[in-house]
């Protein structure tokens, strides 16, 4: 199976050569099937990466943790650092 990106790249291919009018509608109906396959393939792998995501933003904290709220907890305790400086 195809990576990711490489998947992408070849739907971004497929979506310019659908749009050249020169096309015969055979090969244009090809191209269109491929790249809706593609499409839903790559959905399906967002979906799947997004439940992951989800699953470890909301995996429950070892009790001796303190529980981290932010998404980026470090850039937040910079950015927080110029503020008592004032």
């Amino acid at each position: 199976m195809k990576g990711f990106e490489e998947r992408l790249a070849r739907l971004e291919q497929l979506s310019e050569q659908i749009r050249d009018n020169e096309i015969p509608l055979d090969d244009a109906v090809r191209i269109f099937e491929e790249g809706v396959k593609l499409a839903r393939a790559l959905e399906r792998d967002l979906s799947r990466v997004e439940r992951r995501v989800q699953v470890l933003v909301n995996e429950p904290q070892a009790e001796d943790e303190e529980p981290i709220l932010e998404l980026f907890p470090d850039l937040d305790s910079l950015s927080n650092q110029g503020d008592d400086q004032s």
